[in-house]
């Protein structure tokens, strides 16, 4: 050992780095640990009791996706004694048909335990409608936008302007419609043939649905699932809702023909409410940049979708 490396003069500057990195190290433990206390206790201050009786409000709002939180949420009421009656509030333009399906599977398991009913607000289109004709009694107002029976699969042909900057794309794959269709090229041959065959069969089975739960017949349903939408007042005279109005006709409803309270309180059981912490919303941002997405624009859909205007995501 030098004596360099002995000279106490030298070792104080390096200690006291040593000592300023340990306190700093505590500081972010103890804070990551009062996050994490807050976390807990917030979790349990959302969620709903010691209310007694009460009516679930659960709200879809933006782009439909699937969602493990919200199919739990929609099992847990159906198990809930206290909770006699659930409003599904709608204000949407569709989404995937998957996010459709499972709101649609969900929901029809939950009226099977108690009433259902929803009420749209702007919008209930596509995916949207697929999910408010699960419920036992649709609302809207007269000028609401409710429809677009149908299922779209969206394709971009970049070819002439991917020459035009000089980019070629290439691929290898294990057959001649895996990973089709190819952005450089137009949707045509065996790869349109095989996506309208999907898009045909997810459109098969709303149609079914539609007519199933409405009451009408499949030719009456393929009338109206050309991709219109329609008004409220439109949708009413050809079955599509039952009655115009909002939650307070809702309730009206749920108490008249389903005995239920008029007077008990309304509950948001979904989406959770808004934590506000800063430090949820840091992470959150940090995590969708880290595997490449916006910090907090809304998340681009790909594949197939039962959306009403989707170039305006």
């Amino acid at each position: 050992m030098s004596d360099i490396s002995r000279d106490p003069a030298q070792m104080i500057p390096a200690n006291a780095k040593l000592r300023r990195s340990g306190r700093r190290w505590r500081v972010l433990f103890f804070l990551a640990l009062a996050i994490a206390v807050l976390a807990l206790v917030g979790r349990f201050a959302m969620t709903p009791s010691g209310i007694g009786d009460r009516i679930a409000r659960v709200s879809i709002v933006g782009t439909i996706l699937t969602s493990p939180q919200r199919a739990q949420i929609l099992q847990d009421l159906a198990e809930d004694d206290a909770v006699k009656a659930v409003i599904i509030a709608i204000n949407s333009p569709g989404g995937t048909t998957a996010g459709g399906e499972e709101l649609y599977e969900g929901l029809a398991k939950l009226r099977e335990a108690k009433p259902v009913v929803s009420v749209v607000s702007e919008l209930g289109a596509s995916a949207a409608y697929m999910t408010a004709i699960s419920t036992d009694r649709i609302f809207a107002r007269r000028l609401s936008i409710v429809g677009s029976i149908g299922v779209l699969f969206q394709h971009v042909d970049a070819g002439k302007l991917l020459d035009t900057i000089g980019v070629d794309l290439d691929k290898v794959a294990t057959g001649p419609l895996k990973a089709e269709p190819d952005l450089d090229e137009p949707l045509t041959g065996a790869p349109r043939v095989a996506l309208q065959s999907l898009v045909d069969d997810s459109f098969a089975w709303f149609v079914d649905i539609v007519a199933e739960r409405r009451g009408l017949t499949r030719p009456e349903t393929l009338e109206l699932s050309d991709g219109r939408i329609f008004t409220g007042r439109q949708a009413l005279a050809v079955k599509l809702i039952d009655d115009f109005g909002g939650e307070p006709e809702a309730v009206a409803w749920l108490e008249s023909d389903r005995e239920v309270e008029a007077d008990l309180p309304i509950v948001d059981y979904y989406p959770l409410p808004e934590r506000g912490w800063w430090a949820s919303d840091w992470l959150g941002r940090a995590a969708r940049q880290a595997i490449g997405l916006d910090g907090s624009g809304p998340i681009a859909l790909d594949g197939l979708v039962s959306l009403w205007q989707a170039g305006t995501l």
